[in-house]
């Protein structure tokens, strides 16, 4: 299909290691489709300019223009600029893994220059020092970073950080009023920064639509930024904003003044609204059959939403691809050495969708209703896979995050089994919901897929709250499957929630100390506590009262509306509580204050927890793991083919496995069955049949029904099972 020419922008700023995966999933639809579309990340194409030579030097230009009011800090910084701009360059090409042999020198004491952030690190000067030579240079290169993006905030641009800009002014955008404020201030070094790389794009490209992706409220200010840039040279150029931002927050959006910076804003998935923005750009479909789309028509809004054309399916979207994004320009910084937080800002992930939205849809405190969460579909098995297969070839990356809301645990089952079906090594994470079906040996065959890590809410970790807010799982729930994932070698971040509606402080302290039970006991890797917020479009929003909350504000003004502020009529969790939490858990992960009483974190008197301190003992010494010969599970077998010797009257039977192997004598029908079972239960491509089922393989077993489901019950049978096959 011809059409306008489309570029997706990313406006700054997500984060520096991968690019944010949305142009990439509307790209690869668009040109599955045969239209013509380019992407470019204006939030890394800004960074890089700032952190360059050339770009460090007008910062410091602009800095010491104003040096009358500048911090200590700053006045510091300032006098040693020659080392900065001497060092910026290489510091930026070793985080992009150009120039690994930069790292003894860039963690040396006192090479690169340190600022306030590494007099914030002195107190752990020795844990630094132990660290691995390329971890510490690249912690070292990220203080360093965070120090000249300090002062850049502090002085030249208030907008900056380096994984959000201007979230501000966002986060108070009831009212269009605030955006139009931010941007009729001259545009600051790092905007012109931005600007001149937007130019440059739209020179060489010359499209006719420009798309801008807004997943975050710190995407927010830079969209329009770019978009009175646009309609102050080139007002032919017709401009279309969506994302999660959108999709949330822009709604019920009603002020004609938004149509001043961009034409359109389109809600949810947005392969159907932009296909047919596209087609009304080519002049075949009128404004009025948009679909999911505001535009201004007479300085009033309106939303146009044909029903008449049926969302794409999963197997309908193409594959997302990063053609245009030139992932070595993307940083590796370190601001943490924990194994799990590191993923969220080490190296590039390829990004895929296992299933659109979630299965469970019932927690009161998400956005259960929206399009993004409420259509639930898997993406077919061999879909996945052929997506899998052509980003490897596109990136040469065999990294994946799969970036669904909760991925289904029979939707991870089949992926597993079709990578080790097909031998596609992969190292994968995502995340879950704390279902009992993510079984020990589910977690095992998703481990020998290639899955690393997951994560998942355990968000009150109090029972009678989880209930509160249909979270449909318990604690001792949760505890049992971090269990299963931990024995599978899977690192687990849990996300954690305080201040539910009708909480109480000894709830929030009970809640903690399960956490730290869990943490001591390695159950989870990371964690981190959010504040409870009602939003406008969960059930608790929709019907506060029902809830106990009485909603405060903000007043919508034709804007944006999200978050709600609440008073909760049931009970009070103060704020304060908020840093006890964060200093906790700050120390916990490091593996420090763990046999601490937990009440010294906090700054106010709160009372001592009510939780067993043997609560996560008990749990996991009372765990039974039996096999139930009527349970629908089907055996999958991980190891290599047996191998069988005759021993006498009975058979031998080695199981070959990566590391070691284990052997076991058995009668000759058993051991021949046992081979049989196995050879029928290891993944291969294009299976005859499927994987044999525990309740049928009584009738094949070498003796009667009794005789089988005590031999499951045997020393041999459980050397087996640990030796790699599973009922999954």
């Amino acid at each position: 299909m011809a059409g306008p020419h489309v570029l997706l922008l990313i406006p700054p700023l997500t984060q520096l290691n991968t690019p944010y995966p949305a142009t990439a999933y509307l790209t690869g639809f668009l040109r599955s489709r045969g239209i013509d579309a380019d992407q470019a990340d204006l939030g890394i194409d800004m960074v890089l300019r700032i952190f360059s030579r050339s770009g460090l030097q007008s910062v410091f230009d602009q800095v010491r223009q104003r040096e009358e009011g500048l911090p200590g800090e700053a006045r510091q910084m300032l006098a040693v600029e020659p080392a900065y701009l001497n060092t910026i360059e290489p510091v930026i090409e070793f985080l992009q893994g150009r120039n690994p042999s930069l790292a003894l020198l860039l963690a040396r004491p006192g090479f690169l220059p340190q600022g306030p952030r590494f007099a914030g690190h002195r107190g752990r000067t020795s844990s630094l020092r132990n660290l691995p030579e390329q971890d510490r240079a690249k912690r070292y290169a990220t203080l360093y970073l965070e120090d000249l993006s300090d002062l850049i905030q502090a002085t030249v641009s208030p907008h900056f950080a380096l994984s959000r800009y201007a979230e501000h002014i966002a986060r108070s955008a009831s009212s269009f009023e605030t955006v139009i404020d931010a941007v009729a201030i001259p545009p600051t070094l790092t905007d012109q920064f931005m600007l001149e790389s937007l130019w440059e794009h739209l020179d060489r490209l010359n499209p006719s639509l420009v798309a801008l992706t807004v997943p975050f409220p710190g995407n927010l200010y830079g969209a329009f930024r770019i978009a009175h840039s646009i309609k102050s040279r080139r007002p032919d150029l017709a401009i279309a904003l969506g994302g999660g931002y959108a999709n949330t927050e822009l709604r019920r959006l009603s002020d004609p003044r938004v149509f001043d910076y961009v034409d359109y804003v389109t809600l949810d998935d947005g392969e159907r609204p932009l296909l047919s923005l596209i087609e009304h750009l080519a002049g075949t479909r009128s404004r009025q059959q948009l679909c999911r789309t505001f535009y201004r028509e007479k300085d009033r809004v309106v939303f146009a939403n044909t029903t008449s054309d049926p969302e794409f399916s999963m197997g309908e979207v193409g594959c997302p691809t990063y053609r245009g994004l030139d992932l070595s320009r993307y940083l590796t910084i370190l601001d943490s050495t924990n194994p799990m937080h590191r993923l969220w800002s080490e190296g590039h992930w390829n990004k895929l969708t296992v299933a659109h939205g979630c299965y469970w849809k019932q927690c009161t405190f998400c956005d259960v209703g929206l399009t993004y969460i409420s259509r639930y579909e898997m993406t077919p098995p061999d879909r996945l896979i052929q997506q899998i297969e052509q980003l490897m070839a596109e990136t040469g990356c065999r990294g994946f995050h799969f970036v669904d809301e909760a991925a289904p645990p029979a939707a991870l089952k089949s992926l597993a089994l079709a990578l080790l079906e097909r031998g596609t090594t992969i190292s994968w994470w995502g995340n879950i919901r704390f279902e009992e079906a993510f079984s020990p040996d589910l977690c095992r065959l998703l481990a020998a897929s290639g899955c690393i890590a997951v994560t998942a809410g355990l968000e009150a970790a109090s029972d009678r709250l989880l209930e509160r807010i249909k979270k449909g799982i318990t604690v001792d729930q949760t505890a049992l499957v971090a269990a299963a994932f931990k024995e599978a070698g899977i690192l687990i971040h849990a996300y954690l929630m305080y201040g539910c509606p009708s909480e109480t402080v000894q709830e929030t302290v009970d809640s903690l100390e399960r956490v730290r039970q869990l943490v001591q006991a390695d159950l989870i890797q990371s964690a981190f506590w959010h504040r409870f917020t009602a939003t406008a479009h969960s059930p608790i929003g929709l019907q506060p009262a029902a809830h106990g909350l009485r909603i405060l504000g903000p007043e919508f003004q034709g804007f944006a509306e999200n978050d709600l502020q609440h008073e909760d009529r049931r009970s009070k969790t103060p704020e304060w509580l908020g840093e006890g939490l964060r200093r906790s858990m700050l120390n916990y992960l490091e593996g420090n204050g763990l046999t601490l009483d937990l009440r010294q974190w906090f700054d106010h008197s709160v009372p001592k927890p009510r939780v067993s301190p043997t609560w996560i003992q008990q749990l996991l010494k009372g765990r039974i793991l039996e096999d139930n010969p009527q349970a629908e599970r089907r055996f999958v077998w991980l190891g290599g083919q047996p191998v069988c010797e005759p021993v006498g009257r009975k058979t031998r039977i080695i199981l070959p496995g990566r590391t070691s192997d284990q052997a076991l004598t058995l009668s000759t029908p058993q051991a021949l069955w046992l081979s049989d079972l196995i050879h029928r239960s290891t993944p291969r491509n294009n299976p005859s049949r499927p994987y044999p089922l525990l309740k049928e393989e009584r009738a094949t077993f070498p003796g009667t029904a009794k005789e089988f489901e005590a031999f499951l019950s045997t020393a041999a049978w459980k050397k087996v099972r640990t030796s790699g096959l599973l009922l999954v």
